[in-house]
C-alpha cells in the first residue's frame, strides 16, 4: 500500500515539475515538436534556391549595367526599372492597364474552357466526333494565333471582343487536349464497376468519371490560365489599342523608354505569378474536396 501510495506521489510531483518547466518533456513527446520543427526548416530551404538564383542574377544585372558599361538603351539599371515600377505604381498606371489585360485573358480563358469541357470529354468517348474534329484542331495549332489576330480585328474591330477570342484560341488547344487525354486514361474497370452498380449517365459523369479525369481538368485550367496572359498580349499587339500592358509595351518601345519596357515585364510576371498561385490555390482545394 506505502509503495502504491509513494509512486502516486512521485507521479504527481513529475506532473508539476513538467508544468512548471522544471522538468524537461519525455523524449516521446519531444519527437512531434522536433518533426514540426524540421518540417518548417525544410519548408524554409525549400525557398533558398529561387532566392538565391534570383539574387545572382539580379547582382549580375547590376554589375554589368554599372561597371560594365552595358547602354542603358540595351539594358536600364535595375535602379532606373525600379523607379520606373514604382513610378507607375503610384499614377496608377500600371494598374488600370494591368486591370484591361486582367479583363480580357480571363474572359478568354473562360470561354475556352467552357468550349474545351465538352468538346475534350466528346473527343474521348466518341470515335465520330474525334475523327471529324481533329483534323481541324491540328490545322488551328499549325496557325498561329498573331496570324488570325489581324482578320478578327478586321472583322470585329478593335475592342475587347477580338482580344477575348484571340487569348481564346491561344488557350483552346492545349486544354482540350489535356483534358481529352485525362478522360482518356481513365481506368475502365472503374467504371464498368459503376455500371454494373447501375451509375449511368448523368451521375456517372458527375461522380465517377469527372473525379478521376480531375487532375488532368487542373492541369488544363493551369495551363490555360497562365497562356491566357501570352493570348491577351497578341491581341493587344495586334489591336493596336492604347489600353493593356501590351500597349504599355509597344508604347515604351516606340518610344525608346527602356525602364518603362522592364518595368512592364515585371508587372507581367507579377501577374502571372498570382495566375499561377491562384491554380494551386484550386488544386489545393479540389484535393480537399476530393
Amino acid at each position: 500500500m506505502s509503495v502504491t501510495t509513494s509512486t502516486r506521489k512521485n507521479v504527481s510531483v513529475r506532473i508539476r515539475e513538467y508544468a512548471q518547466g522544471d522538468t524537461e518533456m519525455p523524449v516521446s513527446e519531444r519527437k512531434p515538436a522536433r518533426a514540426n520543427a524540421l518540417a518548417v526548416v525544410q519548408r524554409i530551404l525549400s525557398y533558398a534556391p529561387p532566392l538565391v538564383l534570383g539574387l545572382f542574377f539580379l547582382i549580375s544585372w547590376y554589375v554589368g549595367t554599372v561597371y560594365g558599361h552595358i547602354n542603358g538603351l540595351i539594358l536600364p539599371t535595375p535602379g532606373d526599372v525600379f523607379s520606373s515600377l514604382s513610378d507607375g505604381l503610384k499614377s496608377g498606371l500600371f494598374l488600370s492597364n494591368a486591370l484591361v489585360t486582367i479583363q480580357e485573358s480571363l474572359f478568354g480563358f473562360l470561354l475556352a474552357l467552357i468550349v474545351a469541357l465538352p468538346l475534350g470529354y466528346g473527343l474521348a468517348k466518341s470515335g465520330i466526333i474525334a475523327s471529324a474534329v481533329q483534323p481541324y484542331l491540328a490545322a488551328g495549332q499549325a496557325i498561329p494565333a498573331i496570324v488570325i489576330a489581324p482578320v478578327l480585328v478586321f472583322w470585329l474591330g478593335s475592342g475587347l471582343v477580338p482580344i477575348m477570342i484571340v487569348c481564346m484560341l491561344v488557350v483552346f488547344f492545349p486544354m482540350v487536349l489535356t483534358i481529352a487525354f485525362g478522360v482518356q486514361t481513365i481506368d475502365k474497370t472503374l467504371t464498368d464497376a459503376a455500371r454494373v452498380e447501375g451509375a449511368s449517365g448523368w451521375p456517372l459523369l458527375t461522380f465517377i468519371e469527372f473525379p478521376l479525369a480531375l487532375p488532368a481538368i487542373l492541369t488544363a485550367v493551369r495551363t490555360g490560365l497562365t497562356l491566357s496572359i501570352t493570348g491577351a498580349l497578341v491581341g493587344e499587339f495586334v489591336s493596336g489599342g492604347d489600353q493593356g500592358l501590351g500597349a504599355l509595351v509597344q508604347i515604351a518601345r516606340e518610344q525608346f523608354n527602356t525602364p518603362q519596357l522592364f518595368a512592364t515585364l515585371v508587372v507581367l510576371a507579377m501577374l502571372a505569378a498570382v495566375y499561377y498561385s491562384t491554380t494551386w490555390l484550386l488544386v489545393t482545394l479540389a484535393e480537399t474536396v476530393y
